[in-house]
């Protein structure tokens, strides 16, 4: 839906507006990026509606939230067939500690990105829910010591404006 949306360079101040703060006003939008309000308020329901906005949210700190474990797990499933593929998503999706799962070409089938309170937890997680799961064969876990950089905004200055 999106490649045949023309973009120019108004377009692309607005979305990195957004990126840096999700809830600016038109009217503090239409001064960040000089245009009028109306103008920003048209051209950024046109960016929601066409999916490139996907959506707003508020970033939280999981460690004042007791979550200070970030896992990246490598999965290979049991057979590669439609099916368990599917059995697999359905699992991944029904589990609120993974924030991301990427399938993967490689050793590993996806990589899971997790989000848990403690080692304990991360057990839990892998010999209680992914292990004995019928379309998983193995499951490598990678725990996090520190993070040099997260969450980064896309990189719009890569992205040319339409002409």
């Amino acid at each position: 839906m999106t490649d045949s949306l023309t973009l120019d360079g108004f377009d692309l101040k607005i979305l990195a507006a957004l990126q840096e703060d999700g809830r600016l006003g038109n009217q503090e939008l239409a001064e960040r990026v000089h245009l009028s309000p109306s103008q920003c308020s048209r051209r950024r329901l046109r960016l929601e509606e066409r999916g490139v906005v996907r959506g707003y949210r508020a970033e939280l700190a999981p460690g004042p939230l007791g979550l200070t474990v970030t896992v990246f797990t490598k999965v290979a499933l049991a057979t590669h067939n439609r099916d368990n593929a599917r059995r697999f998503a359905e699992l991944v999706r029904g589990l609120d500690c993974v924030l991301e799962a990427h399938v993967m070409t490689g050793d590993s089938d996806y990589l899971l990105k997790l989000i848990v309170p403690d080692l304990k937890a991360l057990s839990s997680v892998v010999n209680d829910v992914l292990l004995p799961h019928e379309s998983v064969a193995h499951v490598h876990s990678s725990v996090v010591l520190d993070t040099l950089k997260e969450a980064a905004p896309l990189p719009l200055s890569g992205v040319r404006p339409s002409t």
